[in-house]
């Protein structure tokens, strides 16, 4: 049995190496990632396909969350792959709060540092840009929030039972407050806290294509390669 399995190593030499290269090189240079939810919507939709750069910030040690140098530094308005302080498993969400930023939200507005976040409405969204109807039926409004000179588009739902508002709190050091742009359908830093720099995974600017659930799983053809609007 050893010298069969000698044999089939030595028989496919080239395509183990390269699948174990490929293994590292996801671990250690790029990962992909399926988003599964709407929690990002109207940026990321259910079905994209993600690229993640994961030495945007840190060089790892393959495998796992030991730093081993860093290489930039997150910044606020940076759509990032980490995860979960909870449970450990993989999400995609925004950087809203640096360390030592002091950040608040008062019915659904944000303050970071005593600057409040200017919000304009966005009149007749594209639908396909909204939360499914088959996950969540009534009023959906679109905002594009403006902090300074980030600018982005989130999704609140008047109608829903959601965490709008809380104290102000500071952003420990080496520590992010992450949110969804689908803020009132977003399991995020206002239910599990402040995410350590080690579990940051990457950081995201592209998609690798786009996959509609609800049209029989075909491909978005327009966000093949799309870049992100940060």
């Amino acid at each position: 049995m050893n010298l069969n399995l000698r044999k089939l190593v030595a028989d496919n030499k080239t395509f183990l190496l390269f699948v174990a290269g490929m293994i590292l090189m996801r671990s250690a240079l790029a990962d992909w990632y399926v988003v599964p939810s709407s929690s990002m919507y109207p940026h990321l939709l259910e079905g994209d396909r993600v690229i993640a750069n994961r030495i945007a910030y840190d060089i790892k040690l393959p495998f796992t969350d030991v730093i081993l140098k860093h290489v930039g530094e997150p910044q606020r308005g940076d759509i990032v792959t980490f995860s979960s302080p909870a449970d450990g498993v993989r999400l995609i969400k925004r950087v809203v709060g640096l360390p030592g930023d002091v950040v608040e939200m008062r019915d659904q507005k944000l303050i970071i540092n005593g600057q409040v976040a200017d919000y304009a409405q966005i009149d007749q969204p594209d639908p396909q840009f909204l939360t499914p109807a088959r996950e969540y039926p009534n009023q959906q409004l679109m905002y594009t929030e403006s902090l300074g000179s980030l600018h982005h588009n989130i999704i609140v739902m008047p109608e829903r039972p959601a965490l709008r508002s809380f104290d102000a709190v500071t952003v420990p050091a080496g520590h992010y407050m992450m949110l969804g742009d689908n803020r009132d359908n977003s399991n995020d830093s206002r239910f599990y806290g402040f995410v350590k720099r080690e579990l940051i995974t990457g950081r995201v600017k592209r998609l690798m294509f786009s996959l509609d659930y609800d049209n029989y799983y075909l491909p978005r053809i327009e966000r093949i390669g799309a870049k992100l609007d940060q």
